[in-house]
């Protein structure tokens, strides 16, 4: 399983920042999400899928 966060946040046209404004997740977290350091909670990842209009199942790919 791969989060492909940085993808779809580009995809949307937003910068981390931005992203992390509307989904209430600091800036750094995300950027750790992408770099596959961290895995957000579902909670996080919900918030974040939100922020993107979109589902948690559409931030991962197998």
């Amino acid at each position: 399983m791969h989060l492909i966060l940085h993808e779809i946040r580009e995809e949307k046209g937003l910068s981390q920042s931005e992203l992390a404004r509307r989904s209430g997740v600091s800036q750094a977290f995300i950027s750790q999400i992408e770099k596959g350091e961290k895995v957000p909670t579902i909670f996080i990842a919900k918030r974040i899928a939100m922020a993107l209009d979109k589902t948690i199942d559409d931030l991962i790919t197998m």
